[in-house]
């Protein structure tokens, strides 16, 4: 079953020839349809910024059309302090772009595309993307430059992206994986009260689907052709097609389970449907929020969906969260705090691809990439787009909106610290609590047990947690 969205697609911003954001008097506005406001320039003026940009644009084409970087090249990046001195000009350039200083925030950043690189170490490919990110903040989105800076991979690039960063990282097999202990845990609970051994799963952001076909394996695992585990998935989607494409996996994977009864539902996102009817009696709800909450687009659609949730009863909510701080009101600060993520995240797939991988290219570039220019222009383009909050504030909603943190079992933890092992063949440095954590990949409990994350050195990646209603 499908439901279409409506697309409201009326907002419009402050345009100028170039569509320029510029440090005169005026501040960086939306505008409604009837409003006209001109910058109070001269024309020398507006001619010189033009010239600016176009001289930042070639500046990045022409890093773009650069052979790669030799081995010794990279090798001796971060030894010349040349790694310390592309974070300073970023630092420089998110100020200057902050502060509306066009010239100050080109010339940096002009410095700054001719030393990032697509196929350099981690720290030129990550500051390349969130140079591309600050190019868009000095634009408006009337701007054809804004599009080009902004324009996100296909749908096929995307999903490719997707699945490669799934094989290679334990970053997205570790929140699904965990998630699903917990719901398995929770299904075999309710049939100590009868559940009709069905288990009904409301995924918030189905996306792939990648997270269910290891639930099914492990529900298969608990049925037999006589007594058989009926499966059934609701899953809100971005789009029809993605939803179409999702079912069709699914339904196939299931298939290999003759003891297992699948059934799946498709929502578009937004959709106006009275969800409540969904429910039903003897059977095991799981409310499904990883990398779901993050993407809402003000606190009101949070507590909304936190509201239905909770109408639902579910015998088990489970939330997996990226770490990061938003800071909505600060720039700057959302800034150092993204770019501190990205970085961790870029800096550890030294571990699981080679610098001159394809795969890792296409990682960074579709999915990587579209998440850190979305972040740091989230309120210009809010669409799709993360938005990083540290797991204390999840947890502070969740105990407003009536839920009650479940300790995590010994088994979610020993599952968790596994998939690193069986990862480890392409990380060179897993490490667990008590351990030296100077390096690699590592699993943490926190919050007396109820919190477990992934992090990577010193900084958390995503957490899990798992929720009752109170």
């Amino acid at each position: 079953m499908f439901a279409m969205e409506e697309i409201d697609d009326q907002e419009e911003y402050l345009s100028l020839s170039l569509g320029l954001v510029t440090n005169s008097s005026y501040k960086r506005k939306r505008i409604t349809n009837t409003e006209e406001t001109t910058p109070n320039h001269s024309d020398s003026s507006e001619s010189y910024e033009e010239d600016k940009i176009f001289s930042l644009f070639h500046t990045r084409d022409q890093m773009l059309k650069l052979d790669h970087k030799t081995k010794d090249e990279l090798s001796d990046h971060h030894e010349d302090g040349k790694g310390l001195h592309l974070i300073h000009l970023l630092l420089l350039s998110a100020t200057a772009v902050n502060d509306n200083d066009l010239i100050s925030a080109v010339e940096n950043l002009c410095e700054l595309y001719q030393t990032v690189s697509l196929t350099g170490d981690s720290v030129q490919r990550v500051a390349f993307f969130f140079a591309d990110g600050l190019v868009a903040r000095l634009l408006t989105r009337k701007s054809p430059f804004y599009d080009m800076i902004m324009k996100g991979p296909t749908p096929e690039e995307e999903l490719l992206a997707f699945t490669e960063l799934y094989k290679v990282s334990p970053f997205y097999q570790f929140a699904h994986f965990t998630a699903n202990q917990a719901i398995l845990e929770a299904f075999e609970k309710d049939q100590e009260n009868t559940n009709n051994r069905v288990l009904h799963v409301i995924d918030f952001d189905i996306s792939y689907g990648f997270q269910w076909p290891s639930l099914m394996q492990s529900l298969s695992e608990k049925a037999t052709t006589a007594n058989r585990i009926f499966l059934k998935i609701t899953g809100f989607g971005r789009n029809f097609q993605q939803l179409q494409e999702t079912e069709s996996r699914l339904v196939s994977f299931a298939k290999c389970y003759r003891n297992l009864v699948f059934e799946f539902d498709g929502i578009v996102k937004g959709s106006k449907l009275v969800m409540k009817t969904f429910k039903k009696k003897n059977e095991t709800i799981a409310a499904n929020l990883v990398f779901h909450l993050n993407t809402l687009n003000s606190y009101s659609e949070i507590s909304e969906t936190l509201n239905y949730v909770y109408s639902l009863s579910p015998s088990i909510v489970v939330l997996v969260e990226q770490e990061g701080s938003r800071k909505t009101r600060n720039f700057l600060s959302r800034f150092m705090e993204s770019l501190h993520y990205f970085a961790a995240i870029f800096d550890s797939l030294d571990d699981c691809l080679p610098v001159d991988s394809g795969e890792r290219l296409s990682i960074e570039k579709n999915h990587l990439g579209k998440e850190i220019k979305g972040v740091i222009n989230y309120d210009k383009d809010g669409e799709n787009c993360v938005r990083l909050e540290k797991m204390e504030t999840w947890k502070g909603r969740m105990e407003r909106h009536g839920f009650l943190g479940i300790r995590q079992s010994c088994n979610s933890v020993m599952q968790a610290k596994l998939l690193l092992k069986i990862r480890s063949h392409c990380c060179s440095s897993v490490h667990f609590d008590g351990e030296d954590n100077n390096g690699g990949f590592r699993v943490v409990e926190r919050d007396d047990g109820k919190l477990i994350s992934l992090g990577w050195q010193h900084r958390f990646l995503i957490t899990a947690s798992s929720w009752q209603c109170v």
